[in-house]
């Protein structure tokens, strides 16, 4: 588990971290987002030992980013591949393996595991430079992984991938959680993390302003969501008396045939709301909590969603 407590940095008079507080569930694949100047990549050099932090400290179990030896337990892959002229794959790999003090038959054997695990056995003779991005990005993950670092952090990995490398990506890197490693992945690309992660972190002026399981925090992001309820062949003034009269609605829009309440019920409420509406003879043809997203939160969080969840009904009017 990586734990990271009070992490400050400075440049110059600006303070870019401020406290911040981090816990990376052992074998999660964590995502890691935050808008602009918000500390993001910051804290992500620190995490890989790019950078030296101000105050605080980061945990890997029991061993300490400040202790020395952090490189070796810890895989970076960056935003951007870098430039490495005149070089083999196999020679890139195998550079990088001697890094780490793995050479000869072991290093052979481990470059030609990670390759193949990636995709790109049959590119060991290919210019790095040659290579498209996708496959680029597929040769930066095989060398972070060359170590076999027990975290893996990565930067905006599946930025200006094509629509089927990125699958790919995804799916590799899939396996490496089902295989035990824990990742920490930053994305701009909200759904994506919504559909790949297990826990998520959003970063906000330096702290960190919401944390946890994605499922759950999802979870309590559509039961704070309002319920849409159309009905069939009219009777929408008899529902609005309805409605007005419930203690747990709060707030009432209407547009066309759909009625949109603030509903702070729970499952068995929600049902007995609906049941109510059945029994006084209305056609209710659907009743559903809007979905939540991550993005939505991401914007509600960040204060750059003046709006409440609710964007596209008019006409709200309170009780």
């Amino acid at each position: 588990m990586l734990e990271i407590r009070g992490l400050e940095k400075r440049y110059g008079k600006y303070q870019v971290l401020n406290g911040l507080d981090m816990t990376v569930p052992e074998g999660s694949l964590y995502g890691f987002v935050g808008p602009n100047g918000a500390g993001k990549t910051t804290t992500i050099k620190i995490m890989v030992g790019l950078l030296k932090p101000d105050g605080g400290t980061i945990r890997l179990g029991e061993k300490d980013a400040a202790a020395g030896d952090w490189e070796k337990h810890v895989g970076y892959v960056p935003d951007f591949f870098g430039v490495y002229d005149n070089l083999k794959v196999w020679e890139y790999m195998d550079f990088f393996a001697a890094c780490y003090g793995i050479e000869g038959l072991k290093a052979r054997k481990r470059c030609s595991a990670l390759l193949e695990q990636i995709g790109l056995e049959d590119k060991m003779d290919f210019y790095v430079d040659g290579l498209s991005k996708g496959m680029q990005q597929r040769l930066c993950l095989a060398r972070a992984l060359i170590h076999d670092p027990e975290i893996l952090i990565l930067d905006e990995p599946m930025a200006g991938l094509d629509p089927r490398t990125r699958f790919d990506f995804k799916e590799t890197l899939r396996e490496l959680r089902e295989q035990g490693k824990t990742i920490v992945m930053s994305s701009h690309v909200l759904a994506e993390l919504t559909e790949l992660c297990t826990d998520v972190g959003i970063i906000d002026q330096g702290r960190m302003a919401l944390t946890g399981n994605i499922r759950d925090i999802l979870s309590q992001v559509n039961s704070s969501n309002p319920i849409v309820i159309s009905l069939f062949g009219g009777g929408t003034d008899r529902a609005l008396d309805i409605l007005k009269s419930h203690p747990y609605v709060h707030t009432i829009t209407v547009k066309e045939q759909d009625i949109v309440v603030r509903f702070t019920g729970d499952k068995q409420d929600e049902a007995a709301l609906l049941l109510q509406l059945v029994e006084s003879g209305l056609m209710v043809s659907s009743f559903t909590r809007e979905q939540g997203s991550l993005e939505s939160l991401f914007m509600q969080i960040t204060g750059r969603d003046e709006e409440r969840t609710v964007l596209k009904y008019e006409n709200e009017s309170g009780l």
